[in-house]
């Protein structure tokens, strides 16, 4: 092991003092909602972005499953990123791919070059993710991880749910260019803010880098999306290759990732050690997570806004406005979840909140041409607290039931599941809305999209089930007085 911290004093404390570990988790924090606020800051302009840049709607979609899928290819080296470079290293290079990719957005003169910002921007968010996931672990005390958990909440969910809020306002008044614009500032603020502030010992060691599980990750995860986004595109009769022939390849692609990963951690030099499927709590924890994300950012990022816009007419602004509230009731259980995890566990939190999801996707189904906003807002509430209620519960067991020496690799695969599942979410709704719709419609119809809603009940309906196999807690957690505020 080679120490990289600066001797001092304090060096032999594992954990910094409560006020420095409050600024270092802070930094990050604010440094992560900004970039993660860009996975779903376009879904309102997925229309104008059809007519301005002239692509179809499956097409266009890719800027966000683009950035997803990006994600996810990416996280599963930061196993391997951790443990070679410090923290203050890896937060460097993460912002200043976000701000590069920010910047080729913005001036992009058409999609291909969007999609390359889009890119870049995604390489440097993955980064992000497991870093900060990684440190509250290692910060934290066991008895309050929940409730700082619960502000990463706010980061995870939150910012994205934000997203087309805060996408429909800029094009109330602006042209799409400007939601890169007003982000580009503030990367660059929070690069030089975490550079100069992010100041956190650590170990470092020299790991090998395997280039081939990159290759495979890449070459599994990239087939299945491109597949599932295909079948929307005319049923795959228009493409040269079909579509199920990217998702069978995918689908090898990641059995022979997963087996090299079984031989290579062996010797500790997996690009993603899967040793923490052999937890129980993970495994479960981390099945209602995926669940969890394909309907956060398939349905609520994704879906709601295409049937406020194309179903009920709305304007961007106006649609934006209209997920506001089911936002603002996700950043707000956070840390009151978080605290309520602390003391009584999983399992009472998570339940309740599985129901809730699913009630609320079925609902969905329901909505048409002649429904209210109001019934619309109403309904992405119920889903947004049901979110709530699972979410930062979730993640703190999953990582919770690790040991330290696996944090590293469980955050790893915790992030990359999400986006996953956040990628495989989008296309899938956006290929059955699509599929759905009458022939010839520019845009999803209101038959698409309830058949979209459809999917996603099924969905919601599976989470309950597998929300019963969380288990009870052991005792009966009392609080304690916290590490970090």
């Amino acid at each position: 092991m080679i120490d990289t911290a600066s001797a001092t004093p304090a060096a032999s404390d594992p954990r910094p003092a409560p006020a420095r570990a409050g600024m270092l988790i802070g930094v990050l924090v604010a440094s992560a909602f900004v970039m993660i606020l860009n996975e779903t800051i376009l879904s309102v302009a997925l229309r104008d972005l059809t007519v301005d840049l002239g692509v179809s709607t499956t097409t266009v979609q890719w800027l966000t499953s683009g950035f997803l899928l990006t994600m996810a290819v990416v996280i599963p080296t930061t196993g391997f990123l951790l443990e070679r470079f410090t923290p203050r290293q890896v937060f460097i290079v993460s912002l200043t791919l976000f701000s590069v990719g920010t910047f080729v957005s913005a001036i992009a003169p058409g999609f291909a070059v969007l999609l390359v910002g889009r890119v870049i921007q995604a390489c440097g968010t993955a980064v992000m993710l497991p870093l900060l996931m990684t440190t509250v672990m290692r910060l934290v005390p066991q008895e309050r991880r929940g409730a700082t958990m619960g502000t990463i909440t706010i980061v995870i969910a939150v910012a994205p749910a934000l997203g087309p809020t805060i996408g429909g306002a800029v094009l109330s008044g602006l042209g799409w260019r400007w939601m890169f614009w007003i982000v580009l500032p503030l990367a660059i603020a929070a690069l030089f803010i975490g550079a100069t502030w992010l100041r956190l010992d650590s170990k470092t060691r020299s790991v090998p880098l395997d280039v081939v599980s990159v290759l495979l990750s890449a070459l599994g995860f990239g087939g299945l999306l491109y597949g599932l986004a295909s079948i929307g595109e005319g049923g795959g009769g228009e493409h040269l290759v079909p579509p199920w022939a990217p998702i069978v390849g995918g689908a090898a692609a990641l059995a022979v990732f997963v087996w090299r990963q079984l031989r290579l951690q062996r010797g500790d030099r997996a690009l993603l050690d899967l040793r923490p499927f052999t937890h129980r709590s993970f495994t479960v924890a981390l099945s209602l997570t995926a669940l969890l994300f394909m309907c956060l950012l398939g349905v609520a990022s994704i879906m709601l806004p295409l049937y406020l816009q194309t179903v009920l007419d709305t304007g961007t602004f106006v649609s934006g406005l209209a997920v506001l509230p089911g936002g603002l009731i996700l950043g707000l259980l956070g840390r009151p979840v978080g605290s309520l995890f602390d003391r009584y566990g999983a399992r009472p939190l998570v339940v309740p909140g599985a129901i809730a999801m699913a009630t609320a996707l079925w609902l969905f189904t329901l909505l048409g041409p002649g429904s209210p906003l109001a019934a619309a807002i109403a309904i992405h509430i119920l889903l947004m607290a049901g979110l709530g209620l699972m979410m930062t519960p979730l993640m703190t067991e999953a990582l919770g039931s690790l040991p330290d020496q696996l944090y590293s690799h469980g955050s790893a695969i915790l992030a990359t599941l999400q986006q996953v599942a956040g990628a495989i979410g989008t296309a899938v709704f956006v290929s059955v809305a699509a599929l759905g719709s009458a022939p010839g419609a520019g845009a999803p119809d209101a038959g698409g999209l309830r058949a979209a809603f459809l999917v996603a009940g099924g969905i919601g309906t599976i989470a309950v089930l597998i929300s019963l196999l969380v288990r009870k807690p052991s005792v009966t957690k009392e609080p304690e007085k916290a590490l970090v505020a």
